[in-house]
């Protein structure tokens, strides 16, 4: 089984959280040898900007990337964090390699508003070395950096490259690990399972809008993208990662309908 897991910057903010959650994806993979993971750390990468003086705009939801801002995105994403993230998996004995969308053509990507400088959207996704590696007895570590056949680089939102690099990758199992219970409805309540048209009323009613917004129609464009199964769970829930894989509901599920 092809599984793919979303880690939410919020996992990956300090030692302890990164340490649990790294322990988690030792024994998935162990269970699993064909696993990848994509992270983001949208956080960190503010704390890099204003630490440097360097102010951070969004244009709905997504930050503007000057040059400035994409070298920064070079050093935290695919720097850093991804890195941070490498080292404390192989402290738990997980052959980890880390990546980018950039290598391999794994995510090839175009502009996606002019307004919003280097921002990228996902195109294509070639899956050949995620194969190459989980083959190998690897576990790709994916940071939510993509490019073009002519060099240029992007800073690709992670949500969608998650769902890029699933659909490429053909996962039969898609995770969201974010810091919410799960999509809410009107009432405040966790919605268990949703279907496609059910989420896209969710969102023309008001009731998800920002972050969940962007998640219900990555959810969406997985499912429409071919990944036979789509989860939106607590990152922070104790062996989370155990849990999803061994079938148990948490979170909301997404069905096509």
């Amino acid at each position: 089984m092809k599984i793919l897991i979303k880690l939410g910057g919020t996992l990956l903010d300090g030692a302890e959280s990164r340490g649990a959650v790294a322990r988690q994806l030792a024994e998935a993979f162990s269970a699993n040898r064909t696993t990848v993971v994509v992270h983001g750390g949208g956080k960190q990468m503010t704390q890099f900007l204003t630490e440097r003086n360097v102010e951070s705009r969004f244009v709905d939801g997504l930050r503007v990337t000057t040059d400035e801002v994409l070298d920064a995105v070079l050093k935290v994403f695919a720097g850093s964090v991804n890195h941070q993230l490498v080292a404390s998996l192989v402290a738990e004995g997980v052959p980890a390699v880390g990546l980018t969308g950039v290598d391999a053509w794994l995510c090839e990507a175009e502009p996606l508003r002019a307004e919003l400088g280097h921002v990228g959207k996902p195109v294509r996704s070639n899956p050949g070395v995620l194969e190459t590696l989980n083959a190998g007895g690897y576990l790709p570590v994916v940071a939510c950096v993509g490019g073009d056949r002519q060099g240029r680089i992007y800073n690709v939102n992670a949500d969608q490259m998650a769902v890029s690099c699933a659909s490429g990758f053909r996962a039969d199992r898609l995770f969201f690990l974010t810091d919410v219970d799960g999509v809410k409805g009107a009432d405040g309540a966790v919605i268990p399972t949703l279907t496609l048209a059910e989420s896209q009323k969710l969102i023309a009613d008001g009731v998800a809008t920002g972050g969940m917004q962007a998640k219900l129609n990555a959810a969406g464009d997985a499912l429409t993208g071919g990944v036979g199964e789509v989860v939106i769970a607590p990152g922070s829930a104790p062996e989370i990662v155990a849990r999803l894989m061994g079938g148990e509901a948490v979170g909301t599920r997404f069905v096509r309908g």
